[in-house]
């Protein structure tokens, strides 16, 4: 096992107007699970292959424990690596496909068929090791191309999103099978991923990046609760939180007919900045629901465009007036919906519910806190 440094690590390819990677600053501890997540062309996947050597590092460094492998040949870095479509050997056994690279390794073979049954017996293949790959599920396949980085015992396991070949039961399955192996294993691992759900149930650290900039890096639950912009705030959650592009008053910010106040660091930062506008972010389980006999209460009004009915929970996904712009407002309630398309809603956002970021540079401004207790009516129409 060993930690994991990237020490500004940038990479360019010719034609493109800016690095695929730039300037990557990133430690991984000893044992570490660490999640490369962004959405497609970020910069994640390569700099998992500058990791492995499969890509060249144009300026900075990358080590593996105490040794500089910034330009050491991918068989000289001591890592092992699961990709996307498995590569796995037709016409070889599973044993034989998890031997391989020990067999080039001229390894005895006794002790080759040792650590692939041992493997295999983590993994629950030991009945499928006489088996060729097309024999095989897809779910088994990526199990073996697994035991075949287990075997060789690398300092450090690369994956690159190893389970989008998967179904989306399957995928459930895999995630937790590869988490709980890792802990037992204990080996460092940098597993790249564009679906934000297997970050946060997989990763014991996530770092978020956007066109080869790292934007964040922390906890699941930190990087949740508090995103360093907006860009993590709308890309980490499912679904999305809802951001408003709103004016800026020493008050706080209004919200359609919801007045929204702001801590003082929060209005100190926004009037530091010389802010006219913020950008506040709401997430959608953050919205309450209220009885429509509550008709007081200052609230954003709805209309519901679709129902998203998941059984433990739903989404609505609505409309709303936001100054003199329609915006799309997503809603998460618990349990079964009562409401249908069509349905008029006022809304409000719990106390501690809102997230406030500079309309200029997208940074955060800082936790709001003990903010007003803001709610949701339902109309007497709106149920049925």
């Amino acid at each position: 096992m060993a930690s994991v440094i990237f020490d500004k690590a940038t990479r360019r390819f010719a034609g493109m107007d800016r690095p695929a990677v730039s300037e990557l600053d990133l430690r991984i501890a000893d044992g570490e699970f660490m999640v490369l997540v962004g959405p497609s062309g970020c910069g994640k996947s390569t700099s998992l292959r500058m990791l492995a050597g499969l890509e060249e590092v144009d300026s900075g460094a990358i080590r593996i424990g105490d040794r500089d492998v910034t330009h050491l040949p991918p068989k000289d870095r001591d890592i092992a690596m699961v990709f996307q479509n498995y590569a796995l050997y037709p016409h070889m056994t599973t044993a034989a496909n998890m031997g391989f690279a020990l067999k080039i390794a001229r390894m005895p073979k006794a002790r080759v068929r040792r650590q692939v049954e041992e493997a295999a017996a983590i993994l629950d293949l030991g009945d499928y090791l006489d088996r060729k790959p097309k024999s095989l599920s897809g779910g088994q396949r990526q199990r073996v191309a697994m035991g075949r980085a287990i075997v060789r015992e690398p300092r450090v396991f690369l994956m690159d999103e190893p389970l989008s070949n998967l179904d989306a039961k399957l995928r459930v399955q895999t995630r937790t099978q590869i988490a709980v192996l890792q802990r037992r294993l204990g080996t460092t691992t940098v597993y790249v991923t564009h679906d934000q759900v297997e970050a946060m149930t997989m990763g014991d650290r996530l770092a978020v990046l956007k066109d080869g900039v790292l934007q964040q890096v922390g906890t699941p639950k930190d990087v949740f609760e508090r995103p360093a912009n907006t860009f993590v705030g709308g890309f980490i959650g499912s679904p999305a939180m809802n951001l408003f592009r709103l004016p800026f008053t020493t008050e706080g910010v209004q919200l359609g007919g919801l007045l929204v106040p702001l801590p003082r660091e929060t209005l100190l930062a926004a009037g530091a900045e010389g802010a006219t506008e913020v950008t506040l972010g709401v997430r959608p389980e953050r919205f309450d629901v209220l009885s429509p006999q509550d008709l007081e209460t200052p609230g954003l009004e709805l209309e519901v465009d679709t129902v998203e009915d998941t059984g433990a929970v739903a989404y609505l996904h609505a409309t709303a007036k936001v100054g003199q712009e329609l915006a799309p407002v997503v809603v998460r309630l618990p349990g079964r919906p009562t409401q249908d398309k069509g349905a008029q809603l006022r809304v409000t956002v719990r106390p501690d519910g809102v997230h406030c970021f500079s309309a200029v540079t997208g940074a955060r401004f800082g936790q709001v806190q003990d903010t007003t207790s803001i709610r949701v009516h339902l109309p007497q129409d709106a149920t049925r």
